[in-house]
Order: C-alpha cells, then sequence, then structure tokens
C-alpha cells in the first residue's frame, strides 16, 4: 500500500457513509444497489463514495454481468488495522512512562517567592 493510499485511507474513513459502506462490505460483497438499499443516500452517492474508498485502495471491484461486485481490499484494511495497533502501543507506552515517573510535588506559593 503506497503512503498516497495510506493516508487516503484514513481520510477516506473520515465520511458516515463510507464508514457505513465498510462496515457493510466488512460483512459480505456487494453491488451498489445492494448497498443504496441499506443506506438513506441516493445510488448516486453510493457511487461515489465507492470511488473514493476505491481510489483510497480500501475497496476492490469485480464486474460479474452487468453489476460491479465491491469488496474489502484485506491488504490495505490490515494496513490500517497495523497502524491503529502501532497508535495504541506507543499511548499506552506513554501512558506507562507517565505512571513510572514519580509524583510532582508542589511548593506552597510562599515557599516559591
Amino acid at each position: 500500500m503506497s503512503q498516497k493510499q495510506d493516508e487516503g485511507g484514513w481520510a477516506a474513513l473520515g465520511d458516515p457513509t463510507r464508514r457505513a459502506i465498510v462496515a457493510s462490505l466488512a460483512e459480505r460483497p456487494r453491488a451498489v444497489g445492494e448497498l443504496a438499499a441499506e443506506l438513506p443516500v441516493s445510488r448516486p452517492a453510493v457511487s461515489q463514495a465507492l470511488k473514493v474508498l476505491k481510489d483510497a485502495g480500501l475497496v476492490t471491484e469485480r464486474p460479474v454481468g452487468t453489476r460491479r461486485i465491491y469488496r474489502l481490499n484485506p491488504t490495505a484494511v490490515a494496513a490500517q488495522r497495523d497502524q491503529l495497533d502501532t497508535f495504541w502501543n506507543r499511548a499506552l507506552a506513554s501512558y506507562g512512562d507517565l505512571l513510572e515517573q514519580p509524583p510532582l510535588v508542589e511548593q506552597p506559593a510562599e515557599e516559591r517567592a
């Protein structure tokens, strides 16, 4: 996954409709019509959202007859998960470092002067 796709993946997930599409595709591959039937947006809006997700590398498509079936790109989703794991582990390590530091003792105001 390229850095451009990586950054685009996070931006693509910033929209609630696109997140709903990703959640739906996590269950199973679907056509645009199936996705549109589940969402409170028009079919063209679903198509536009899928284009953004596809450009970000999060979704792939394959033609089946006259329809296109969309599915999550497992490699891209795994890369997003790895990044979240990295962020989470860093945050936990930083928190652990703070817990290991001795508590700060504040001097009364009259002693500071």
